[in-house]
């Protein structure tokens, strides 16, 4: 299997626990490995053949600027289930982080693996 990706996509949302952290949006980066075989893609050299990245990262943009999640860990489930279900990957591996969140430190997150038999 081949993997198709995007790394540190970045996108402003509300999210956390503390008070203020509901009242302003804070920028949440977002890598994704995203399992597809790309044999027909790559030998038809047509955007049908693949899994179009673009559109993925269109509905996880809108998504995730729309939401307003406490913890980041329901981000990355509510994430891999849109992928996994909606463009039909067969597994996925989401990370989401929020850099700056801990003084001291580049950036803090999850990385969680989904496919689709822990959604059926």
């Amino acid at each position: 299997m081949d993997t198709i990706f995007l790394r540190d996509l970045r996108v402003e949302a509300i999210i956390g626990i503390f008070e203020w952290e509901r009242r302003t949006t804070q920028t949440i980066s977002i890598d994704l490995e995203m399992a597809a075989d790309i044999a027909k893609a790559a030998a038809t050299d047509a955007i049908d053949s693949t899994l179009n990245y673009k559109q993925v990262a269109k509905r996880i943009i809108g998504f995730v600027e729309e939401s307003e999640f406490q913890l980041v860990e329901t981000l990355a489930e509510s994430l891999a289930r849109i992928i996994v279900t909606e463009f039909d990957v067969p597994t996925v591996k989401v990370s989401v982080a929020k850099p700056g969140a801990i003084e001291g430190s580049r950036e803090v997150g999850v990385v969680i693996q989904r496919s689709h038999e822990d959604y059926n």
